[in-house]
C-alpha cells in the first residue's frame, strides 16, 4: 500500500508494515519486544537516531538499551538536560560546567557567586527529581543555524554559539525543555519520565552526577573516589582558563584568529613542563624502576621516552623495557569465557620470571632479556644482556605496570609509578564533555591504520573488547600511581580530524559499525582542521600521527 512502509527489526529478525509517518515508539509497540531497560534509541540503517524518530521510506531497525554504549550515552544526556534546568530554575544566574567523567560518574562544577555547599547540591537534586516526576516533554527543534547561534547568545550560552559559529551547516537542531533551551550533539530521550535513576552530590568543590551502570541499569554505577584524577583536571583547567581556550569553541576562534602556533607551543610546554616535575620526583626518591602504564593509545611508549630523555639530563642511564617480552609462552595463555586466549589478564604475563630478572638486576646482576615473538607466541633469548649500577634506571612500560601484582618482590623505595592517560580536558561546550575514551579510539584508528594495517571497521569492532579489559587490569590502579601524566593535547583533535576523517568514510553503511563511525565524524567536524605538519616531531601526537623523531 502506497500509505505503508516496511520496517526489518534486527532484533527479532523480521519484517512487518507499518503506517507511513510512524514513530520510533509505534515500532517498538508493534514488535512485541520487552526491553527492560529500554528502548532509549534505535540504530536506523546503522545510524542512531533518537526515540522521536518518524518513517517514511524502509527501512533496517535495532533497538537499543541502556546496556548499549549509544543507549547509555542518550541517557546520560538526556540527564543533562535536565540537570542543566534543574540549575537554571534554582539559580538562574548560576553557570553549570559538566566536566569529564571521574570517580564514576560525571564531575560538575557550579559557578553561583560563592562556593556551593551541600544544601545547593541538595535543592539542586530534588528540582531534578521534580522535572522527572512531572514526565515532561522534550522538544527536538530544527532551525537555520544562524537562529540557533542568535538564540544562544541572546540567553547569554556564548560556548554554545561559539562551537555552532565554526559550523558549515545550513540547520542545526537544539532541544527545548519548557522554557530551557539546550544543544547536544547526540539524540535525547523524548520524555523526563523515561529518566528512572540517577543520584547528585557534593564532591570537593563541586558536585558530582551519578548513573546507573550499563552492566546492571537498575543500580547506580558504584562510587569510586578518584582524587588524583580531579587534580590533574584541575591543574589543566587552570592552564585553559590562562589561555582563554576552555572549549572547542574557543580553540577554534583560537585558530581564526591565527593562534595556532602558540596553541601548539603552549600545549608541548605545558606537558614537557610535567614531565620535568615527574622525572625530578624521580631522581629525588633515587627509584631503580620507573613503571608507566595506561590504556591503549594513551601515549605509553612516547612517555617513556621523553622520559628517559629527562633521565639523561639528570646524568642517569635509563633503560626502557616493555612489558610484552614478560609474556608467558601462547600455549601457557589463560582462556576467556570464549574460549580465546586472553592476552589482557595479568596471568597471561609470566611475573615470577619478571620479579626475578628485576630483582638480579638490582642486585648488580647481569641478566639476559628476553624478547617474546608474536609470530610463532615463544619467548626467544637472543644474547641481549643487561647489567646495571647506580646511574642507571630501568622504565617499564605496559598495560601491566602498575598491577602491584607484577612487581611485588620490588622494594616499594626502589619504584616510581606514573598513570598515562589522554584525560581530555577540552570540551565541546559548557555541557557536552569530550570522553577520553573517544580520544584514545582516534588516536588508535590513526596507528592502526598507518602502522598495522587495520581499518577502521577492525579498529572500531575491537575497541568495545580493549575497553573491557581495561576496566579490569588498568583503571583499578591508576590511583595508586605516584604521578598522574595527562597526555591529551588542547589542539589535538584539529589534527586528528584531518588525517582520521578519510579513515572513517571507508565503513559501509552495512556495517553495524558504521553507527560509531558516523558518530565520531559528526564530532570530528565541530574542530576546525589544523595540518599535521604544524605538530613538532617529539609531540606525543607523533606517535599516532606520523613522523615522530622517536623511533618505534
Amino acid at each position: 500500500m502506497a500509505n505503508e512502509i516496511n520496517i526489518r527489526c534486527k532484533n527479532t529478525g523480521k519484517t512487518f508494515p507499518m503506517p507511513l509517518g510512524c514513530s520510533l515508539k509505534d515500532v517498538y509497540e508493534h514488535s512485541g519486544l520487552t526491553m527492560a531497560h529500554g528502548p532509549v534509541c534505535a540504530r536506523i540503517n546503522n545510524k542512531v537516531q533518537g526515540l522521536n524518530y518518524r518513517f517514511y521510506n524502509s527501512k533496517d531497525v535495532e533497538l537499543l538499551d541502556l546496556t548499549t554504549a549509544s543507549g547509555m550515552r542518550t541517557y546520560t544526556h538526556t540527564l543533562f538536560f535536565i540537570l542543566a534546568k534543574a540549575v537554571e530554575d534554582t539559580f538562574p544566574d548560576g553557570q553549570l560546567v559538566i566536566g569529564t567523567p571521574v570517580c564514576k560518574g560525571f564531575y560538575c562544577e557550579l559557578n553561583i557567586g560563592r562556593k556551593a555547599d551541600e544544601q545547593d547540591v541538595e535543592r539542586i537534586r530534588q528540582r531534578m527529581q521534580e522535572i522527572i516526576k512531572a514526565d515532561l516533554p522534550i522538544h527536538r527543534i530544527q532551525c537555520p543555524i544562524e537562529e540557533a547561534i542568535q538564540i544562544f547568545r541572546q540567553r547569554g550560552m556564548q560556548s554554545k554559539a561559539q562551537l555552532l559559529e565554526s559550523q558549515g551547516n545550513l540547520y542545526v537542531h537544539y532541544y527545548q525543555l519548557e522554557e530551557t533551551i539546550d544543544f547536544f550533539y547526540s539524540c535525547l530521550l523524548t520524555r523526563t519520565g523515561q529518566i528512572h535513576l540517577f543520584d547528585l552530590i557534593a564532591l570537593d568543590k563541586g558536585m558530582l552526577l551519578r548513573v546507573p551502570s550499563r552492566k546492571e541499569p537498575s543500580l547506580l554505577e558504584p562510587l569510586h573516589p578518584q582524587k588524583k584524577m580531579l587534580d590533574v583536571f584541575r591543574e589543566y583547567h587552570r592552564w585553559q582558563h590562562i589561555m582563554g581556550v576552555r572549549n572547542a569553541g574557543e580553540v577554534n576562534a583560537a585558530i581564526r584568529d591565527g593562534r595556532v602556533s602558540e596553541l601548539i607551543n603552549v600545549a608541548e610546554a605545558l606537558q614537557e613542563r610535567k614531565l620535568n616535575k615527574i622525572t625530578d620526583e624521580i631522581v629525588e626518591r633515587g627509584a631503580k624502576l620507573v613503571l608507566i602504564a595506561g590504556p591503549s593509545s594513551s601515549g605509553k611508549t612516547t612517555t617513556s621516552k621523553r622520559i628517559a630523555i629527562q633521565l639523561m639530563v639528570c646524568g642517569l642511564h635509563p633503560h626502557t623495557l616493555s612489558t610484552d617480552n614478560y609474556f608467558v609462552n601462547r600455549v601457557d595463555t589463560p582462556l576467556d569465557e570464549n574460549g580465546e586466549y586472553d592476552f589482557e589478564c595479568i596471568e597471561a604475563m609470566d611475573t615470577a620470571f619478571f620479579g626475578q630478572q628485576m630483582t638480579d638486576l638490582l642486585n648488580g646482576k647481569e641478566v639476559e632479556l628476553p624478547r617474546y615473538d608474536f609470530v610463532s607466541g615463544e619467548r626467544k633469548f637472543e644474547g641481549k644482556k643487561l647489567q646495571i649500577g647506580k646511574d642507571d634506571v630501568i622504565i617499564l612500560e605496559g598495560n601491566h605496570a602498575l598491577n602491584p601484582i607484577l612487581s611485588q618482590q620490588i622494594p616499594e623505595d626502589k619504584k616510581y609509578r606514573i598513570y598515562v592517560s589522554a584525560l581530555t580536558t577540552i570540551a565541546l561546550d559548557d555541557h557536552n564533555f569530550v570522553p577520553t575514551d573517544d580520544i584514545r579510539l582516534l588516536r588508535r584508528l590513526l596507528r592502526d591504520y598507518r602502522y598495522r594495517g587495520y581499518s577502521a571497521l577492525d579498529t572500531i569492532k575491537r575497541f568495545p573488547s580493549v575497553s573491557r579489559g581495561e576496566e579490569r587490569w588498568i583503571f583499578p590502579f591508576q590511583e595508586t600511581a605516584d604521578a598522574t601524566f595527562n597526555s591529551a593535547l588542547l589542539y589535538e583533535l584539529n589534527v586528528i580530524r584531518t588525517q582520521v576523517m578519510p579513515i572513517l568514510e571507508q565503513v559501509n553503511e552495512r556495517e553495524p559499525e558504521y553507527s560509531e563511525a558516523s558518530r565520531l565524524r559528526k564530532f570530528l567536524r565541530y574542530f576546525l582542521p589544523v595540518p599535521a605538519n604544524q605538530v613538532p616531531p617529539t609531540s606525543l601526537l607523533r606517535e599516532f600521527a606520523g613522523g615522530s623523531s622517536f623511533k618505534y
